[in-house]
């Protein structure tokens, strides 16, 4: 989306408001020198900031994704956090030093050219091998595996930061999706809506996110899967939104241990989860 790029010119500053927060975005790719890494930026003078990197928001991001950026500064900042946040479109290098990196759906062409260039990149599997955190949504899912199918189900590779394999389905899975999460993670039951033809297997050292109770998912009884800090699910809704609980994991995996929000701030939090839940029930 062209008007959330990052500013080109050294020195300077964007902002934007997100859900009535105002979040700072710095300008990463500026020339005026390399970006500090996560250890020098916290062991520097002052707060840290926890560094939000939404992937190319101009090829991914489907179904209202941007909501799962907009759920976890939102609830870091409710903490006292301080929240930089960025989005990187696919003429942009990828900073290597952030600490949370999302990926959202997009359709074949977008997610072929995507991951193409991430490959080429390097940058998101740079962030991976010092220990961020990938939250991959449908197509991001996809394209952070191994391999996935194409515009015509041809196999076509993905970044293999994740032990996954996608390919196409004979029938589309559309629709309200409930599921329980692996009792290790410590999130609650899975809402959320899928509209995808992927069908995905894990190698051995991968988890599934969640078993399904309504829906497709992965096409194999599970939906979703993880291995370290990485993490997808085919949920769009957005996921984050929906799932409150899950968005605490990231950013616990992130930032360490957080405290509760007080329960005047998820009001209507819960009426969501509970409208969402119900219908998908009904």
């Amino acid at each position: 989306m062209p008007g959330e790029q990052v500013s080109s010119r050294p020195g300077r500053h964007a902002a934007t408001d997100l859900d009535g927060l105002r979040v700072d975005i710095p300008n990463w790719s500026s020339p005026s020198g390399p970006e500090p890494s996560t250890r020098e930026r916290r062991s520097g003078g002052g707060p840290s900031a926890l560094r939000l990197i939404w992937i190319y928001p101009d090829l991914l991001s489907t179904y209202g994704d941007r909501g799962n950026l907009l759920m976890l500064t939102r609830r870091a900042t409710l903490r006292g956090l301080r929240v930089e946040s960025v989005g990187i479109n696919s003429d942009q290098a990828v900073p290597r030093h952030g600490d949370v990196y999302l990926l959202g759906g997009g359709e074949d062409l977008p997610q072929i050219l995507a991951a193409k260039r991430l490959r080429t990149d390097g940058g998101l599997a740079a962030a991976a091998a010092n220990g961020a955190v990938i939250f991959a949504v449908c197509a991001g899912y996809q394209l952070v595996g191994e391999v996935f199918g194409g515009a015509q189900g041809e196999p076509v590779d993905g970044l293999g930061l994740l032990d996954i394999r996608s390919g196409r389905g004979d029938t589309r899975g559309v629709g309200e999706v409930v599921a329980d999460v692996d009792p290790a993670l410590g999130v609650d039951r899975l809402t959320g809506f899928e509209n995808h033809q992927g069908v995905t297997s894990r190698g051995p050292g991968t988890k599934p996110l969640a078993s399904v109770l309504r829906g497709v998912g992965n096409g194999d009884g599970t939906e979703g899967a993880y291995s370290g800090r990485i993490l997808g699910t085919y949920l769009h809704g957005p996921a984050l939104v929906r799932n409150p609980s899950l968005a605490d994991l990231l950013l616990t995996w992130a930032a360490g241990s957080l405290p509760p929000l007080a329960p005047d701030y998820e009001t209507w939090t819960n009426r969501l989860r509970s409208e969402r839940l119900a219908a998908a029930s009904a």
